[in-house]
């Protein structure tokens, strides 16, 4: 599997990555979805201290134990969470960073991160006190680079302007465009890299669409109503070749912009994961497909989180 740079650091991630949050709490089962992505070519993973409350760290750093060098390893920190009362708030302050880390390290049985991300932010954030302790874990040798996930243009050029960030984690698919318009270029001409999570838009954009949109769209997603969905379901459809199935399509359709270096799904069976490999099988996508697929569906914009 093709692998990209992470920004400006030495890493260099496959260009899928499997997105732990889905995996569930049976340790067997994990492991052997885990085993697959790497014998698939995937070598990062993406998980979050808050997934579980710290449990689906745990179930990563088993699964990885004696294989640590063929991982590069993602999670992510912010949430100050209490695993007795399983409530959290928000809290990006220097002091929790320190901690937590070492929380996270603990339960990933590794003694560094890959790639440690703030899991969320706002403008009203600590953001220099934020950056500060990611820094000093850099230099501390505890992570190898650091970034943000976040859908919050506002707050992404904040940390553009302001951190050695080497990559973003945002929403980014065919039916949410808003990346496109503010953070996708912005990102590549400072070299750092876009990670794109919820390329099938929740399944909507996956193989099983019509079953989905029956089951989850009826209230519609993001800007689009219920029939719209049925509509862009159709008209991709057709443009389907034998090449592409529904979900390499949009896939596909992430990677096509230079600043996506990876793009993150999540799997809670191997066939799921089957089925997000072939999509890194069909090749890249021609100018030709990848504009007739932005005439089909809508050029959104930021409106709420900003």
């Amino acid at each position: 599997m093709k692998k990209n740079k992470l920004g400006k650091s030495d890493i260099m991630i496959s260009e899928l990555t499997l997105g732990c949050m889905s995996l569930g709490k049976d340790p067997d089962k994990a492991i052997e979805i885990i085993d697959h992505a790497i014998d698939a070519g995937i070598n990062h993973l993406d998980t979050a201290d808050l997934y579980d409350f710290g449990m689906n760290e745990e179930i990563v750093g088993n699964a990885i134990k004696n294989k640590r060098e063929q991982i590069i390893l993602t999670t992510k920190v912010g949430n100050h969470f209490n695993r007795k009362s399983m409530d959290w708030y928000w809290d990006p302050s220097k002091e929790y960073i320190m901690q937590a880390v070492k929380d996270s390290l603990r339960r990933l049985k590794t003694d560094y991160i890959d790639f440690y991300m703030l899991h969320g932010g706002t403008l009203e954030d600590p953001i220099d006190e934020t950056i500060e302790a990611f820094e000093l874990l850099k230099q501390e040798g505890y992570i190898r680079a650091y970034g943000i996930s976040s859908i919050r243009p506002n707050v992404i050029r904040k940390y553009v302007k302001h951190s050695t960030i080497d990559g973003v984690m945002t929403q980014y698919s065919l039916l949410d465009r808003r990346p496109e318009e503010e953070i996708l270029d912005l990102l590549h001409s400072n070299r750092i890299s876009v990670l794109s999570r919820g390329p099938l838009a929740k399944g909507i954009l996956s193989n099983h669409a019509e079953k989905i949109i029956e089951e989850k769209g009826k209230e519609g997603y993001l800007d689009y109503s219920y029939q719209e969905l049925k509509d862009v379901k159709q008209n991709l459809s057709k443009l389907l070749q034998e090449e592409y199935s529904l979900n390499a399509l949009a896939v596909n359709y992430v990677q096509k912009h230079p600043a996506v270096a990876s793009a993150v799904f999540g799997a809670s069976s191997v066939e799921q994961l089957r089925e997000n490999v072939e999509s890194a099988h069909s090749g890249p996508m021609t100018e030709d497909l990848y504009i007739r697929l932005k005439q089909i569906t809508k050029s959104n914009q930021y409106d709420k989180h900003r």
